[in-house]
């Protein structure tokens, strides 16, 4: 078992401030160095907490020195504790472009941004998730993996198990793009069809893991896929020169993007890395499958079940969210909005990010185009804000998208 690390212990470069996990809801601690999924009381998220200052201590923002351009550039606030044990395959550092032609496209004279996580590893965002999350799980003696997925999740799972030589079953509903099963059984994992949707794979997929002896990764139902997402938020003050947007739009399934950026948020203004200012943050989703959507507009403060979920961008359809306590206290935090679009508006919003800025945008990139355009009709998002849209993923793998239905994927 890796020995925990002394808090008063300023850390050695790229050595983890991990100290312990705690229950994002009733504030119970939990031992960092053993599996953990759900906090056993509540059964909601665990989160990872480190030692700040120390981790302050022992990074120089302004010059960081030869860091990697991963999820791992600052290794000090991740969870992984023995460098060996740090999976990667080139994932992070994705760019972040200055999209002048969208913006004029959609007769907006702003300062608007795209961030590209369709270069990543397995062609989406998911990669760094899975890169936390299966080298904490390996570092912690698992062998065998499991999770859920609409796809790209599942992609990012059977490359790091196959990276790291473990186990992997991925549980996906029947209907999934056959691109995504492809990349699974190329990578050599187990794939388990399931007829239904994310919500029944993974009710399948725990049953399985309980059963069978395997960590199961759901998003949110352990700590570290969280972790990895969080780096995009310290990405995004990088590339902005430590400072944040005004707003942030993103597509919103599992949410942990979402409640990661604003975890990240949260640690860099404790460290002095930010000031107090951040963004809004957007939540967008397809009006064919918008839990958070409802219950933001509601006032509630947790999701209910949508039934009959259906969109085309298969990362939207997300009935029900573990994290959605999380994603509404986030958007509330931050004076922010949720907003959910039409599946012929969010792929027009992708064939315009194709056309604009030469980015092949997923369907559920694309939503958040159109996100934009009607915030900005509303004047929810003023002229000259800084707007940053989030592409999660490739639209290669929908590409069945654009030969099925080339009428409803115009540039408006």
């Amino acid at each position: 078992m890796p020995t925990r690390l002394r808090a008063e212990t300023a850390p050695r470069t790229g050595m983890s401030t991990l100290t312990h996990l705690e229950c994002s809801a009733c504030g119970r601690r939990y031992d960092a160095d053993a599996l953990h999924n759900l906090c056993t009381d509540c059964k909601r998220p665990l989160l990872a907490r480190y030692d700040l200052d120390a981790a302050r201590r022992a990074i120089d923002r302004d010059r960081p020195g030869p860091r990697p351009r991963s999820v791992w550039r600052f290794a000090e606030l991740q969870p992984v504790r023995d460098p060996r044990h740090r999976l990667s395959l080139g994932e992070g550092g994705t760019p972040l472009v200055r999209a002048d032609r969208l913006a004029r496209a959609l007769g907006v004279d702003g300062n608007l941004y795209v961030k590209d996580e369709s270069v990543n590893p397995t062609g989406s965002f998911k990669a760094r998730g899975m890169a936390a999350a299966v080298s904490r799980a390996l570092e912690l003696g698992a062998t065998a993996l499991s999770a859920p997925s609409a796809g790209n999740a599942a992609a990012a799972l059977a490359a790091y198990a196959a990276r790291a030589g473990v186990e992997a079953h991925a549980y996906m509903p029947a209907d999934v793009p056959p691109t995504f099963t492809a990349q699974c059984h190329a990578f050599g994992a187990h794939v388990h069809t399931v007829d239904g949707l994310i919500t029944d794979c993974g009710r399948v997929s725990i049953e399985e893991a309980a059963r069978l002896g395997r960590f199961d990764l759901s998003t949110l139902k352990e700590p570290y896929r969280l972790e990895g997402k969080k780096t995009l938020g310290y990405e995004l003050a990088e590339q902005l020169d430590w400072t944040l947007p005004d707003v942030v739009i993103y597509p919103t399934g599992g949410g942990t993007g979402l409640v990661g950026m604003w975890k990240a948020f949260a640690e860099m203004e404790a460290m002095g890395w930010i000031d107090g200012t951040r963004p809004r943050m957007v939540s967008v989703q397809s009006t064919g499958c918008a839990p958070i959507v409802r219950a933001f507009e509601a006032g509630e403060e947790t999701a209910t079940l949508f039934e009959n979920a259906r969109t085309v961008a298969d990362g939207l359809r997300v009935p029900a969210a573990v994290g959605d306590m999380l994603i509404l206290r986030t958007l509330r935090d931050s004076g922010g909005t949720a907003i959910a679009v039409t599946d012929e508006a969010l792929l027009q919003g992708a064939t315009t990010i194709a056309r604009t800025e030469g980015i092949f945008a997923a369907p559920e990139g694309g939503a958040t185009v159109a996100a934009f355009r009607e915030l900005s009709a509303r004047g929810w998002i003023q002229p000259r804000e800084r707007v940053v849209l989030f592409n999660t993923g490739g639209g290669l793998a929908y590409s069945h998208l654009w030969s099925r239905r080339p009428q409803a994927i115009t540039d408006g």
